[in-house]
C-alpha cells in the first residue's frame, strides 16, 4: 500500500478552462494525470490533492470533476487551494459526496489523517508577497493557527515510529525569504513540533525555477505541483 501526491489538477469539465497560460504542456493535462495515475495507483493506495483541484466556483458545478476523481483508483484525501472557490463546510462537501455516490475522498481541514505509517496534517497558507500589508499579516497568521491545530492533531493520534508530513497549498518559503535568511512563520510553527517534511504546491510555469526545495531550517520541502511534476504522481517514500 503506497502514497502518492499530486497539486493543482485545476480541473474544468463542467466549464473548460484552459491551462495553457502556464505553457504548452498543460494541453491535455487531465489525461496525462489520468494515465500516469492509472499505471501507478491500486484501490489500496492513498493519493494526496493539495489544493486548486477544481477551478468550480459553486460546489454544484464540481460534480463532473469529482466523478474524474471518483473514476481512478485508490482513496483520495483533498486540501483547499488558493482557486478552489468551491470550498465550503466540511459536512456541506461530504453530504455533497454522498449524495452523488462519489467515494474514498476525505477533506484535510483543521484536522489530521492516519495513512500506513504516516499523519498528513496541514492547511492551505498564504501567498508570502506583500506581507507588510495588513491584510496580508491577519491571513498569515489565521493560516498558522490552522496549521498549529492540524499538526495539535497529528501528534494526539502519533504512534511510535509514525512520520508527521505537512501539506500546505501555498509554499511556506519562498526564495526572497532565504536572500534575508528569513525564517517565515510556516516554518516556526513546523520546527517548533519537529515536524521534518513539508509537500506544497502552487507554483507554476516559470516560477516553478522559483521554488525553495530540500532541507531548509530543518525542514525537508518538496515542490509537487501538477507541472512541476511533469503531470506524473509522486510516491511517499
Amino acid at each position: 500500500m503506497s502514497i502518492y501526491v499530486i497539486a493543482d489538477l485545476h480541473l474544468s469539465f463542467n466549464e473548460p478552462k484552459p491551462m495553457n497560460i502556464f505553457g504548452s504542456n498543460w494541453e491535455n493535462h487531465e489525461e496525462k494525470i489520468k494515465h500516469d495515475w492509472l499505471e501507478k495507483v491500486k484501490d489500496v493506495d492513498t493519493v494526496l490533492l493539495l489544493g486548486d483541484f477544481s477551478w468550480a466556483m459553486h460546489l454544484r458545478d464540481t460534480l463532473k470533476d469529482f466523478e474524474y476523481l471518483n473514476s481512478l483508483p485508490g482513496k483520495k484525501i483533498i486540501l483547499k487551494g488558493n482557486h478552489d472557490y468551491w470550498w465550503t463546510t466540511k459536512a456541506s462537501m461530504e453530504n455533497f459526496l454522498i449524495q452523488n455516490n462519489i467515494k474514498n475522498i476525505e477533506f484535510l481541514q483543521n484536522n489530521s489523517i492516519e495513512v500506513e505509517n504516516k499523519i498528513v496534517c496541514g492547511t492551505r497558507g498564504w501567498t508570502l508577497a506583500n506581507t507588510e500589508t495588513e491584510n496580508s499579516s491577519k491571513m498569515i497568521n489565521r493560516e498558522c493557527i490552522r496549521l498549529e491545530l492540524s499538526i495539535q492533531d497529528a501528534l494526539s493520534k502519533r504512534k511510535a515510529g509514525q512520520e508527521i508530513i505537512v501539506c500546505m497549498h501555498y509554499p511556506p518559503i519562498v526564495r526572497a525569504n532565504l536572500i534575508d535568511n528569513e525564517m517565515t512563520d510556516f516554518i516556526r510553527v513546523m520546527k517548533k513540533y519537529d515536524i521534518r517534511r513539508c509537500l506544497y504546491g502552487h507554483l507554476h510555469g516559470t516560477s516553478i525555477n522559483d521554488a525553495v526545495k530540500g532541507d531548509i531550517f530543518g525542514v525537508n520541502l518538496e515542490l509537487v505541483s501538477a507541472d512541476g511534476l511533469d503531470f506524473r504522481l509522486l510516491k511517499l517514500e
